[in-house]
């Protein structure tokens, strides 16, 4: 019965620094600019040797430009000023049509984005995915919403070795953020889902119609004022 006493305690402690653990990693954040992020982190270490350098610059909320925010939360998120980390919805639907075709379409939210970003390495397994869901709760929970979109537009990835509104602006168009037109911003956003993939700058055509979608679904949800609940 000792033993079995001495086991619980143990467990129980073990588990308790492991939440101060977390929480020291999450909390600090948001107040302090994080100079790196894992996937960054992940990036250089697979490209070591290759002289491969890491483009990013952070800017501050009032710094980023209202349209490019906006189009970034059209792109991935839409019910983010609503939901604390994950969108049921969204996760219905995804399974309702892996029912239908035989693929899980994404579902995540920025939160889980900036979770896994910022803490997690990249690929798939059940280990990664219980990690994410305890690190995104974390990120809602010490983090407001606002914070939560300024550090997801700062550590987003961009191009190969580009993180960051502030570093793809320059790299896609060759101008500071704050130049931004909104079709550049529609064009970045709707690039988000395969950055490796898609060059803003010179979109195809598929590029082109998720950016024209994204510009109609920021009028239909009322534009920039949509946002003002995360200030």
């Amino acid at each position: 019965m000792a033993k079995k006493s001495g086991f619980a305690r143990l467990l129980w402690r073990s588990l308790l620094i492991l939440v101060l653990f977390s929480v020291a990693l999450v909390l600090p954040f948001r107040w302090i600019d994080p100079p790196i992020s894992m996937v960054m982190l992940e990036r250089s270490w697979q490209q070591r040797g290759n002289n491969y350098h890491l483009d990013k610059r952070w800017l501050s909320w009032d710094e980023i430009p209202r349209h490019a925010a906006l189009a970034a939360v059209v792109s991935e998120d839409q019910n983010f000023p609503n939901h604390y980390g994950f969108d049921i919805k969204a996760i219905q639907k995804a399974f309702a049509e892996r029912e239908r075709r035989g693929s899980l379409r994404g579902a995540s939210t920025i939160s889980q984005q900036v979770a896994r970003n910022m803490y997690l390495w990249t690929g798939r397994s059940w280990l990664r995915k219980g990690l994410e869901v305890w690190f995104t709760g974390l990120v809602e929970l010490c983090w407001p919403k606002q914070r939560i979109l300024e550090i997801y537009l700062n550590i987003a990835e961009w191009g190969d070795g580009v993180f960051g509104i502030g570093a793809a602006s320059r790299h896609h168009f060759g101008i500071n953020a704050s130049q931004l037109t909104h079709w550049q911003s529609a064009l970045l956003a709707s690039s988000l889902p395969s950055p490796l993939k898609y060059k803003p700058a010179a979109p195809a055509p598929h590029l082109i119609a998720r950016a024209n979608w994204n510009l109609v679904q920021q009028r239909k949800l009322g534009g920039r004022s949509w946002l003002a609940s995360l200030e």
